[in-house]
C-alpha cells in the first residue's frame, strides 16, 4: 500500500471508512474514559497504577486522588475533542497524535510498573486487559501523528 492518501482512498475505498472508525473510535474512548475519571470509582482504580509509575508516583504528594484523576481526564478530554475536530482542521491531527503517543506509552508502562497487575491463570500470564486497547490506541496515535492530510 505505497501512496498518498488519496491514492489509497481510490484503491481501497473500505481505508477511508476504516479510517473514520478508528478516529471516532478513538475519540469516543478517550471521551468516555476522560468523563469517568471525574467519579470517585475511577479515581480510586488508578491509584495504584498512578502511585506505583517512575513519573507519577509524586503526584498524590501535591494534589489528591480525586484531583489527579480529575487532570488525567481532563487529558483524555482534550484529546478527544483534537480528534473530533480534526477532520475540519487538520493542524490538530499532529497534537491528537502526538497527546495519544505519550498517554499510551504511559499507561502501557503501567503494566511493568504495577505491582500485582500480572497473574498466571491456567499457566497463562495475563493482566487487566484494558489496558491492552491502549496498544492499538498507540498505534493509531503514530499514524495520524504521521498523517499530513
Amino acid at each position: 500500500m505505497n501512496g498518498t492518501s488519496n491514492q489509497l482512498t481510490k484503491e481501497y475505498p473500505t481505508y477511508k471508512l476504516g479510517y473514520y472508525i478508528s478516529l471516532y473510535g478513538a475519540a469516543l474512548i478517550l471521551l468516555w474514559i476522560g468523563i469517568f475519571k471525574f467519579t470517585p470509582t475511577e479515581a480510586q482504580g488508578i491509584k495504584s497504577l498512578v502511585e506505583n509509575h517512575f513519573l507519577t508516583f509524586f503526584v498524590y504528594k501535591i494534589a489528591s486522588v480525586q484531583l489527579v484523576s480529575n487532570a488525567i481526564g481532563t487529558i483524555e478530554i482534550i484529546i478527544a475533542l483534537l480528534l473530533i475536530f480534526s477532520p475540519k482542521f487538520v493542524a490538530l491531527k499532529k497534537y491528537a497524535g502526538i497527546g495519544m503517543i505519550v498517554t499510551f506509552l504511559v499507561t502501557l508502562s503501567y503494566l511493568f510498573t504495577t505491582p500485582g497487575i500480572w497473574k498466571v491463570v491456567d499457566g497463562v500470564p495475563v493482566t487487566d486487559f484494558f489496558i491492552l486497547k491502549d496498544l492499538m490506541l498507540l498505534g493509531f496515535g503514530l499514524m495520524i501523528f504521521q498523517k499530513n492530510k
